[in-house]
């Protein structure tokens, strides 16, 4: 699993729980909120580890045996909360898993640490019955919440937890980590990481995903030859389209990213700021041939276009009328 020093970003919570274990000062309720992907996880994985290590350290130190079992993914004292039904955690997962088990001691540790994942997929009386066990916890539990949205927990859920708002990270970090651990070339990495706004396993995922790469080569090849297509080139293009019309708000984030080029390197001149730099020699003639005027309405036109889709409006009409803003502009 590694240690807090492998964790990207998120200094401010591996600092908290570092201290915490160091000086005994470890609450029995947390919750952990972020997106899909920021690494909630990793780190209460990393958090429960600490906490049965034998070395006692602020951190896993990865070779005792219940950092081995914890590695393995059988240690007897963290208990990951499963549920049966995908799309809801029901009261009797909870009085089955937690508050059924919370009163046998922990097996060898010195804590006994649940996890529930996807926390907000709680029921309410799932959630009251877990009140329960955080209010009046014995001294050895430990329960962690992750969750994409603490604000769908009940009230009283919020209140006796601590919470660990996991940020964004720092895009310079993410692009770093892409290109030394994942030795992804720069430019992908440039892409992705542009894309995952501050989200790591977005960007790790972007850049695994054969789909992705296949969305952005297609609307690279539109952007580079739009000026020269005529208008029927344009509908069809439109019609080639639909087949992502699943991934759209991708697709038109693709376009912004790339006019956003065009824009910084008609200001600046300097290639560095490019994210597209495979591209820049198509980026230098479009910055060259366009206005500034004109740029920000492309990029005006982006949102537009964004904003008629979520408002269902016909997707074929939304993009032809984008189309056609660009070759305009």
């Amino acid at each position: 699993m590694g240690s807090f020093k492998d964790v990207v970003g998120h200094k401010d919570i591996t600092r908290y729980i570092r201290n915490a274990v160091s000086m005994d000062r470890v609450s029995h309720a947390y919750i952990m909120n972020g997106a899909r992907g920021s690494g909630k996880k990793m780190l209460a994985s990393l958090f429960a580890m600490t906490l049965l290590c034998e070395k006692k350290g602020p951190e896993p130190c990865n070779t005792c045996h219940s950092c081995r079992q914890a590695n393995s993914g059988n240690h007897p004292d963290i208990i990951w909360v499963t549920h049966e039904k995908p799309n809801f955690i029901g009261v009797d997962d909870i009085r089955r898993q937690v508050n059924g088990t919370v009163a046998i001691r922990p097996y060898q540790g010195p804590y006994k640490v649940y996890i529930i994942d996807h926390a907000e997929l709680m029921r309410p009386e799932a959630q009251n019955a877990l009140l329960k066990t955080i209010e009046e916890p014995p001294e050895y539990a430990v329960v962690i919440l992750l969750t994409e949205n603490a604000e769908m927990l009940l009230p009283t859920i919020n209140s006796r937890c601590v919470m660990l708002k996991l940020r964004n990270i720092k895009d310079t970090l993410i692009r770093k980590y892409l290109m030394e651990v994942l030795e992804v070339p720069d430019y992908k990495a440039a892409v992705c990481t542009a894309f995952a706004q501050g989200n790591m396993g977005r960007a790790i995922m972007l850049v695994n995903s054969e789909h992705f790469n296949e969305i952005k080569d297609e609307a690279v090849q539109l952007l580079k030859y739009i000026r020269e297509m005529e208008l029927s080139d344009v509908i069809t293009a439109v019609g080639d389209i639909t087949k992502y019309k699943l991934e759209i708000t991708d697709y038109l984030d693709i376009i912004m990213i790339w006019y956003r080029d065009v824009l910084m390197y008609k200001a600046t001149k300097d290639i560095e700021k490019v994210i597209f730099r495979d591209q820049v020699k198509y980026i230098r003639e479009q910055a060259m041939t366009s206005s500034y005027e004109g740029i920000e309405t492309i990029i005006d036109g982006v949102e537009k276009a964004k904003a008629r889709i979520r408002a269902n409006v016909n997707f074929e009409l939304a993009m032809e009328l984008l189309f056609l803003t660009i070759k305009e502009n």
